[in-house]
Parts: structure tokens; sequence; C-alpha cells
């Protein structure tokens, strides 16, 4: 077995254990980063499943692709309309409570970047 086949089987095994998660309830929401061969082969399973997803462009070779309830899927639509990393704090906040990250850490997180944003405003200003 390959480094690159030993790769693939790892993401299939996590993504499925992805999947049964949110057939449990564990999750709502879930987030996996990929190049786009994984992603199609990813979005057929979850069409299988009856899951609904979301796929967000990254860049030509790579896609985020969401999967969870409806209803947090309409809610993520409203602001992943542009890369992860140029979300405002409060849409980072958001979207780490969604997909289930670490209460307290989401919120120094959210402080710390929305001080970064005051002061970079500042020096901008």
């Amino acid at each position: 077995m390959s480094i690159e086949d030993f790769d693939r089987f790892r993401d299939m095994k996590l993504f499925l254990h992805h999947i049964y998660e949110f057939k449990k309830g564990i999750r709502n929401l879930i987030l996996c980063t990929m190049n786009r061969s994984c992603a199609k082969v990813f979005i057929n399973r979850l069409r299988q499943q009856e899951i609904d997803f979301l796929v967000q462009e990254v860049r030509d070779d790579k896609v985020n692709l969401f999967f969870g309830k409806p209803a947090c899927l309409d809610a993520l639509q409203t602001f992943i309309d542009k890369p992860l990393n140029r979300l405002t704090p409060e849409e980072d906040f958001m979207l780490g409570i969604m997909l289930g990250y670490d209460i307290t850490l989401q919120c120094e997180r959210f402080c710390n970047r929305r001080k970064d944003k005051i002061m970079s405003e500042e020096l901008i200003g």
C-alpha cells in the first residue's frame, strides 16, 4: 500500500466516522477539506445516505465539503460566501460553534480576533 493509498483509506475511514456521528446525533454539521476527486466520492456517498451537503471552492484542486442538518446548512449559506480565513470574528465564532468546537476556546478565539481587528482598523484609520 502506497502512502497515497493509505491517506485515501484514512480519509475515507474518517469521513465514514463523521457520517456515523451525524446519524447518531452527535454532530449537526461537519466540515471536511479535501481534493476534488475525494469530494466526488464523498458526495456520492452523501447522496446515497440522503444527507444534505454544501460545497465551497477553496482553490482549483481543493474544496470544503460541509454536510449536516438542513437548518445548519441554510444558516451557513448566509455567511459562507468568501474564504474561511476572511470570515469576520462573529462569522468565525458562529461557524466554530456550529461545528461543535469547544465553546470556551471559541470565545477566546473570538475575543482575540476581535481585538486584532480593532487594532488593525486603528492603524489604518
